[in-house]
């Protein structure tokens, strides 16, 4: 099986990734279940990627529906060291206008049904959250888009809602007077999960709207959301594209790659044999 070192993840609208030469499409099965589709691996840009559709191709899956755990799971067995998530969001802040680009640098997650740990069932371990996002990819990304003329906005933070359903103007005036910058349903969770997979992580989001708070602009609605989708995808293609070459090829050193190293709080001898084969890819350098 081919292996990658970065993998793209791609919300609403992002279904594929032009350009990819010598292209193997994988099916892998993990203990936490099947990804949200085959993952498309090859080459782009002189670097080895992985490509999942967050949803699906044809987008079939709620965001509470998407196997999370299974879809980085999947990506750290291919060898990938770096995922960058792309996903819509609304905005909950005048100055980050629809079409922009958002480099989040938190999450604040509200969400009540998800499996966002791979720990639980016997093993105990709790990872460092502080500092959710990478430094060296949103360096690279942002220097991209600069080159590629993109509107970005540099950090904030990004409002995680369970969904499917947006929200209601209460609950959207309520995120905005405690200060979120945008709000999406899904990266929260894969962050968390990257994170105890000790991959980097960084959030490229993609607005298409002012939720349902802006009395002068159109309400949130599918028809409003697709329109600008479609734009801010291929916009998001081409700074992934450029940002490639100023991801580094060398060893990481960002505190991402060992994040478990003092995390796993159960003692060696009581980690059962069949979670150890279970977590291999995840925590076996460490056992």
């Amino acid at each position: 099986m081919k292996q990658a070192e970065i993998g793209i993840i791609g919300g609403s609208g992002f279904y594929q990734m032009e350009g990819i030469q010598d292209v193997e499409e994988v099916k892998i099965d993990t203990p936490f279940g099947s990804p949200s589709d085959s993952i498309i691996i090859g080459r782009l840009e002189g670097r080895e990627l992985a490509f999942l559709a967050r949803h699906g191709r044809g987008h079939l899956l709620l965001p509470t529906e998407v196997p999370f755990r299974a879809n980085v799971y999947a990506m750290k067995v291919l060898g990938v060291e770096r995922i960058i998530s792309v996903s819509a969001v609304g905005s909950l802040k005048e100055k980050i206008k629809p079409l922009d680009m958002v480099l989040p640098d938190y999450f604040f997650d509200l969400t009540k049904k998800r499996k966002s740990t791979f720990f639980g069932g016997g093993i105990a371990a709790h990872v460092s959250f502080s500092e959710p996002t990478c430094p060296v990819l949103k360096g690279a990304i942002s220097r991209a888009a600069l080159e590629e003329n993109v509107s970005m906005v540099k950090g904030g933070t990004y409002m995680c809602i369970e969904g499917p359903q947006f929200s209601t103007k209460a609950e959207s005036e309520f995120y905005r007077k405690m200060g979120f910058d945008v709000i999406g349903m899904t990266n929260a969770t894969e962050a968390k999960l990257a994170r105890e997979a000790e991959l980097c992580y960084v959030s490229l989001s993609m607005v298409t709207d002012y939720d349902c708070w802006h009395k002068e602009e159109e309400e949130v609605s599918v028809e409003l959301v697709v329109k600008n989708l479609n734009r801010n995808v291929e916009t998001a293609k081409r700074v992934i594209r450029n940002a490639l070459k100023y991801i580094p090829k060398e060893r990481r050193n960002c505190p991402c790659s060992n994040a478990l190293e003092n995390a796993i709080i159960t003692a060696k001898d009581r980690i059962s044999q069949e979670t150890k084969e279970k977590l291999k890819p995840i925590i076996g350098k460490y056992l």
